[in-house]
């Protein structure tokens, strides 16, 4: 067993080996080099894909390292979101505070690109030398006619996931803005779905097959005035249910609208997506387009899926992302191609989710709360991992290990979700697994020679 420090030993299990509840929702631990990110990232991430909204970071320069091509949310308008501005704080602003400086920033981008609405990101630094930043946002915002809002999300303040919940408060504020728009009494709001490579778009389609309206997506391809009117839809689904939970909460106290929650990815969480939707509205027309499409988009997917399934059947995976909703339906996606998932974390997962992980993984699975690329990369080995699932900060690990990688995080290109995304993840998994260049990496020799095997 690989080693780990003493205070995550409870932050780690092997399936029926230890009996133990994983914990989680601790803060990382000092020098275990986190994959988690800050605050202040946890929010960006949120809210980053409103298109038509200004998005200004209020810190020092290095903050502002989130440009044009490092996140795949797509728009169908306007781009704003793609660029990145910042008010770079240098010593003179640390010492003497950053007021002047925001205030100026704000009314020469708002001049300049009038946005629909604009968010204030605070750092760490904020945080530290105490700059009233809702007193500065309050008076731009009066002066150039539209919404500022500060989103308190100082990366010290705690992890990632407070981030979203900062994130949260702040797109609440947009919300039960517009009383007047028509929609529809079948209609949903989807949270916490980015548009990566399109998916916003894809499911959509989906939706609107069934003869359902999605009156807002929050955040992918997000407009301030679609958010303005989401208060009046009668379903809230959740799709990152890490990241918007709370927002979903805090509509249903204000709002009274019910919320689920769902994953768009593989075949079995995607479909039970639309029937869920479907049942809550018990329209006979509606259930009766949700089993025509289901029943026409599986069909024509599994052929495909069976020809890459031939070459992938026994290959064990490793799975390590953000939100444990999307490490659930990736544990089942692979499943439908024959692979076993021997490692699963997350790093955001509440126990129910861990709990959930340990009843669809097989014995000896590793499961894991907020780990690290040390422990990572010897679970890896221990279990003889042929492919691993994550993010930027997985990938080098993945080589390293001599192992193939895929990309299910926010910079990728490829869409992944829905049942087209699933014959797109099976062709990337089978393109990465089956290369020969990992048969001559030194690690998996190596480690194949200690289990006493060999590579294929």
């Amino acid at each position: 067993m690989v080693e780990v420090l003493a205070a995550r030993q409870k932050q780690v299990l092997e399936k029926g080996r230890d009996s133990y509840a994983l914990e989680c929702g601790k803060a990382s631990t000092a020098g275990a080099v986190s994959q988690r990110a800050c605050v202040f990232c946890g929010s960006r991430v949120v809210l980053y894909p409103i298109a038509d909204a200004l998005h200004l970071i209020h810190g020092p320069i290095g903050c502002a390292a989130y440009t044009w091509d490092i996140r795949g949310s797509m728009s169908s308008g306007p781009e704003l979101h793609r660029l990145s501005f910042s008010t770079d704080l240098s010593e003179n602003e640390v010492i003497y505070g950053g007021e002047k400086k925001l205030y100026a920033a704000l009314t020469e981008l708002i001049t300049e690109y009038k946005p629909k609405a604009a968010f204030v990101y605070c750092t760490c630094i904020i945080g530290l030398i105490g700059d009233d930043v809702d007193a500065v946002c309050a008076r731009a915002g009066r002066e150039q006619g539209i919404q500022i809002i500060a989103v308190h999300s100082e990366g010290f303040k705690g992890t990632k996931k407070d981030g979203y919940r900062a994130a949260c408060e702040a797109a609440f504020r947009l919300t039960g803005k517009d009383n007047d728009t028509p929609v529809s009494r079948f209609s949903i709001n989807i949270l916490g779905e980015f548009n990566l490579a399109g998916e916003t778009w894809l499911i959509r389609d989906y939706y609107k097959r069934m003869g359902v309206e999605v009156a807002c997506c929050l955040t992918g391809d997000g407009r301030v005035a679609d958010i303005g009117r989401a208060h009046r839809a009668r379903l809230n689904v959740v799709q990152c249910s890490g990241s918007m939970t709370s927002l979903a909460k805090m509509m249903k106290d204000s709002y009274g609208i019910p919320f689920i929650r769902v994953s768009y990815f593989g075949i079995e969480d995607m479909t039970r997506a639309l029937y869920d939707v479907a049942e809550f509205f018990g329209d006979e027309e509606i259930l009766r387009r949700t089993r025509d499409f289901v029943r026409a988009e599986v069909g024509s997917l599994l052929p495909g899926l069976s020809e890459y399934r031939k070459d992938l059947e026994g290959k064990k995976a490793a799975v390590y992302v953000g939100g444990s909703f999307k490490a659930f339906s990736l544990v089942k996606a692979l499943r439908h191609l024959g692979m076993e998932t021997v490692v699963v974390g997350s790093q955001t997962g509440a126990p129910e989710d861990y709990e959930y992980l340990k009843e669809i993984t097989n014995e000896g699975a590793i499961i894991c709360d907020d780990t690290n690329p040390l422990e990572l990369s010897g679970f890896i080995l221990e279990k003889g991992a042929d492919l691993l699932i994550g993010g930027v900060k997985e990938r080098p690990i993945a080589y390293k290990m001599g192992i193939a990688f895929c990309d299910h995080n926010h910079e990728r290109k490829e869409a992944l979700a829905g049942y087209a995304g699933m014959l797109n993840f099976a062709k990337e998994v089978h393109c990465s697994v089956t290369s020969p260049v990992w048969r001559y990496s030194p690690a998996r020799i190596k480690a194949a020679e200690e289990r006493g095997g060999a590579l294929p």
